[in-house]
């Protein structure tokens, strides 16, 4: 028999191009230690593709028209980004170079800020993309096929951002809706799930989350509740209210009748930690009343959010403008400093949940030429350098003025110990709270949180192997078909015959995030194929090009 085997890069990707024999697969996983996102312990054997879906799981007999050798390594699902904020990076370059190269393969996007509606009192999108991704669009319909024009490298799951639905009815006006303007409201919500949003997402710990009430976003869930979506919330205090925040997650569910996944599960202010297990009580005693109450997590200490949250909510009403004007204002800057120091009831506040620890602000962002030099420091040496530690928050409001009101910052804001017991928990699954960066090119830009490039793989590398915290299969199963479940992806998530074949194979001895906090571009280790929907996207850690990327729209 004259047969011809072309062996691709290390991981012995084969081709088969021999007539005597016949080729029932399209690509074959031969060997791996195969752990199928159930949770269920690992089993040696084979997956077969055909399309893009599996076709046969364990001893597969026959041949593949290319072949992988996968002994010695993992093969999972395609991880499945519960939490992403790539809606605008993935028509800019949809190669997703940064998620991709973790292993996942689905986004979920959508917390707030939606690719749409931007209709009424909210400007249509427009962006020119990778591709054919050029347009303008008005609703979330008009994002997805933007998207699909633009060709992407990783499926798309996408919310209805509250922020979205709120502006497009209210502008930037601090106003409480009329009943009519809820109306309008509920109205979007109907569009955008008959679009194939996959539930509605908000976020409450800013504007215009904030100025949503509990009955308010009962009433939007309740339209949610018709299509079978599901509602994710940033909760509106992660710090000193912290559990009348999850109170009232779980009572929006509970009354509008829907699931509630809780972004980012944290305590995230000083006076708090060490409370988690109070917040795990709450949690498992509404399951045990038949309340679907889950959360995702993100495995590090640090936030990222920017300089100016610090300033409260009040100071932010009417946009950028009126901002930048308040701050130059000393009247408005004493009341300011004094909301800062005493807190507003029911505000997450930055500065007092970090206890008033410049040291533990870290800003991360590029700043102007000017202050290039405050760029990887934390803010108490930004402020001493600045002669402003008799009166930093004076020496804060100057420094926002001079980056037009915008300094990206990491908030070191909760415990690892917090953080692993929240962890630990099996309704808690995985999110990165990132964006699909790159590290070359227009997307290597800012100086993003590690999340970005390292999530799933640190959870493997750190909490899996390194501190045992979880087992592999049940790390797995919290990043896919847990994920999966939660809002109701069909056939994905899972190794299984007739399951879409998005696939992640790796290393489980050397896989490991390398992105630091202040050296954020690095992919990671140990992430050696990435297929989705049949097509191999990474092959020994390098991207191929494969477009292969769907956008999923629930109940299609």
């Amino acid at each position: 028999m004259n047969c011809r085997i072309l062996a691709v890069a290390a991981l012995c990707l084969v081709f088969v191009a021999c007539h005597e024999v016949r080729e029932e697969y399209d690509l074959v996983l031969r060997g791996g230690s195969i752990v199928d996102g159930t949770g269920a312990p690992a089993e040696t054997g084979d997956v077969a593709l055909r399309g893009d879906r599996i076709v046969a799981v364990g001893a597969v007999p026959g041949r593949g028209r290319a072949e992988i050798d996968a002994r010695g390594l993992v093969v999972a699902p395609g991880f499945i980004d519960m939490h992403s904020h790539s809606d605008y990076l993935l028509l800019e370059d949809g190669a997703a170079q940064s998620k991709i190269r973790q292993g996942v393969t689905t986004e979920v996007l959508g917390e707030e800020s939606s690719g749409g509606p931007s209709k009424g009192k909210l400007k249509p999108k427009r962006m020119t993309g990778d591709g054919e991704g050029n347009g303008e669009w008005a609703t979330l319909g008009g994002y997805f096929q933007t998207l699909e024009r633009s060709k992407i490298s990783v499926n798309v799951a996408s919310y209805v951002g509250q922020g979205n639905i709120w502006r497009c009815v209210m502008g930037d006006s601090y106003e409480r809706p009329t009943p009519a303007q809820l109306g309008e409201m509920k109205a979007l919500v109907t569009e955008a799930m008959e679009d194939g949003a996959f539930g509605l997402s908000a976020m409450l710990a800013s504007g215009p989350g904030f100025l949503a009430t509990t009955d308010d976003l009962v009433e939007l869930c309740r339209e949610v509740k018709k299509y079978g979506g599901i509602y994710s919330t940033h909760q509106r205090n992660e710090g000193s209210g912290v559990f009348e925040s999850v109170k009232e997650a779980i009572a929006i569910a509970e009354r509008a009748g829907v699931p509630v996944d809780v972004i980012h599960l944290k305590i995230a202010d000083r006076q708090n930690w060490g409370k988690m297990k109070d917040i795990v009580a709450l949690i498992e005693d509404a399951r045990r009343r038949g309340v679907n109450v889950q959360a995702n997590i993100y495995p590090y200490t640090r936030g990222n959010n920017n300089l100016v949250t610090i300033l409260p909510p009040w100071a932010h009403e009417g946009g950028h403008e009126k901002l930048m004007v308040r701050l130059q204002d000393p009247a408005e800057r004493a009341r300011m400093k004094k909301d800062i120091q005493s807190g507003i009831q029911g505000w997450y506040n930055h500065y007092t949940a970090v206890g008033g620890d410049w040291s533990r602000m870290l800003v991360n962002g590029n700043l102007s030429q000017k202050n290039r030099a405050a760029e990887g420091q934390t803010m108490d040496a930004i402020l001493a350098r600045r002669n402003a530690a008799s009166d930093p928050i004076e020496g804060m409001f100057d420094f926002l003025l001079e980056e037009n009101g915008s300094i990206p910052t990491i908030y070191a804001h909760h415990t690892e110990e917090d953080m692993n017991l929240a962890l630990s928990q099996p309704w808690c699954s995985i999110g990165s709270d990132g964006l699909a960066h790159s590290i070359e090119g227009p997307l290597r830009r800012g100086r993003p949180h590690p999340r970005s490039f390292g999530t799933f793989p640190r959870v493997l590398g750190v909490y899996v192997r390194e501190k045992k915290l979880l087992t592999l299969e049940d790390a797995v199963r919290k990043m896919t078909s847990l994920n999966a479940a939660k809002i109701g992806l069909r056939d994905r998530g899972v190794i299984r015959a007739g399951a879409f074949a998005d696939l992640a194979v790796f290393d489980a001895g050397r896989v490991i995030d390398r992105a630091t906090y202040l050296d954020p571009f690095q992919y990671p280790d140990g992430i050696e194929v990435v297929i989705v929907n049949g097509a191999v996207t990474v092959d020994h850690g390098r991207h191929t090009g494969a477009r292969a990327g769907m956008v999923l729209r629930r109940g299609r």
